[in-house]
């Protein structure tokens, strides 16, 4: 009997592969983050050497924003086209070498531009990487898989913040984009021996060259455990595994998930610009010196791995569309303490709390949720879709809060925050798609489907 990609990749067990495909992943989406972050230490220093005024810096972040959005588009269109692997190298040495030109910018206006071709491979990582895990993994793994990738983006969060902290006063900000440049490099390198996705090459037609990478897979696993595979299961209602047009993404039944998938993006990455990026120049213009702003920042980033691990863990054992509802909750009522604190030390503490909040529903939605709800022939452009709708966010977000700072300081950014959370957790709740240990190629909305039992409507469990 003939077995498609899923049924084979969906049956096997966690192995030494699946470790090394996330370390290849997560390798480029650590330097990735690295590079994002660094932009909050860099500003400061920026602001502080008098090399750039407020207004730079915004120009700066929305430059990376702006290319971030070019680069999440892009990455839909090449990775469900030419396959996974050549868009995740396209973006890698993008990134890379632009990292190590902003090193050697001459002027804040080529910082700018560089920042601009940066982000373009930037938004482009972060759309293939989860959505490339969530194709070979188990159904009763992809949540803890994606925690793994997205604490390895995460860490970066930490790292940026100590390097900064460390680097910036002694050796001065460039050294932050050569750091970053070299090593997206490095994982350049690295990833030359990773395979393409067998679903992808299935869904164009491809299935030759799917088996044969699969063949491989099996028989490296077989090797490692000494046991046989057990016998692939039949995928009940199985998708189309190729069909799906751009345009179906804004039609029933794709346009709840694209929907959701705008949703997560925009108040995720709208609050990252809004809130975590400009943190320690908030801090300084409250009084703080650079070196205490960037340390408060640093330890306040040690919750997001906090929340990330903790979600790891339990992302499979309860209902995604349920904990991103109900964390949205709790990290709008930590939002509103951390806004209402008296001192800088209870402040730390709110921060480190709301920051593993903000980061455990980041890895349910961000990572995790949005790459499951696209069939896998349109599942980059879905998920790129989404992230371009954040991208474009977060170009206005640095602008925003520039006014709402002169307005009501760093509270009316907080509240602003709040109110985004608040809403994304109502829209999760009245349209959420359930996802938890359900096969990526099962029906999107019962209209699409082949051979295999009765679909079932997107969000039901599946009938015995």
């Amino acid at each position: 009997m003939t077995y498609t990609a899923a049924q084979r990749l969906d049956r096997l067990p966690e192995a030494t592969f699946h470790r090394r495909m996330a370390l290849m992943i997560g390798a480029g989406l650590f330097f990735d983050g690295f590079d994002l972050y660094l932009a909050s230490g860099v500003m400061v220093a920026l602001t502080s050497s008098g090399w750039a005024t407020m207004g730079g810096n915004a120009n700066f972040a929305s430059a990376g924003a702006l290319g971030t959005l070019i680069g999440a588009c892009v990455a839909g269109w090449l990775g469900d086209k030419f396959g996974r692997k050549f868009t995740f190298q396209f973006n890698l040495i993008l990134f890379g070498l632009t990292s190590i030109a902003a090193a050697l910018a001459p002027s804040m206006l080529w910082l700018v531009i560089f920042r601009f071709v940066m982000g373009i491979g930037l938004g482009a990582e972060i759309v293939v990487g989860y959505a490339t895990i969530s194709e070979f993994v188990p159904p009763a793994k992809r949540g803890k898989w994606g925690a793994v990738l997205f604490f390895l983006a995460t860490a970066s969060l930490l790292v940026a913040n100590v390097v900064s902290f460390l680097v910036i006063p002694t050796f001065g900000w460039r050294w932050m984009f050569a750091i970053a440049g070299v090593g997206g490099l490095l994982v350049w390198v690295l990833r030359q021996k990773m395979p393409e996705s067998p679903r992808w090459l299935e869904s164009v037609g491809r299935k030759e060259e799917a088996d044969r990478i699969l063949d491989q897979i099996e028989a490296d696993i077989v090797r490692e455990t000494g046991r046989p595979l057990p016998t692939p299961q039949p995928v009940r209602a199985v998708a189309r595994s190729s069909g799906h047009r751009f345009g179906d993404l804004f039609k029933p039944p794709l346009l709840r998930a694209t929907f959701l998938g705008i949703v997560l993006n925009v108040v995720a990455l709208a609050s990252l610009y809004g809130f975590i990026i400009w943190l320690p120049t908030f801090l300084v213009k409250q009084g703080l010196s650079m070196s205490a702003s960037l340390g408060h920042a640093a330890l306040m980033s040690v919750g997001s791995l906090v929340g990330v691990v903790l979600a790891g863990q339990v992302a499979d054992k309860w209902s995604r569309k349920n904990w991103i509802v109900l964390v949205s909750l709790i990290s709008a009522a930590l939002a509103w303490a951390y806004s209402g604190a008296s001192s800088v030390t209870m402040a730390t503490w709110m921060g480190v709390l709301l920051m593993t909040s903000f980061y455990f529903g980041s890895t349910m939605g961000f990572s995790t949720y949005v790459p499951e709800i696209f069939p896998t022939d349109v599942r980059l452009r879905g998920a790129g879709v989404g992230s371009a709708a954040g991208r474009a966010a977060s170009i206005f977000a640095p602008q925003a809060v520039a006014v709402l700072f002169a307005f009501n300081g760093a509270n009316g950014v907080v509240y602003t925050v709040i109110g985004m959370i608040v809403l994304q957790a109502i829209l999760v709740a009245w349209f959420g798609i359930e996802t938890t240990r359900r096969s990526l190629d099962e029906s999107f909305g019962g209209s699409d489907t082949v051979e295999g039992p009765a679909a079932f409507e997107v969000g039901q469990a599946p009938r015995p």
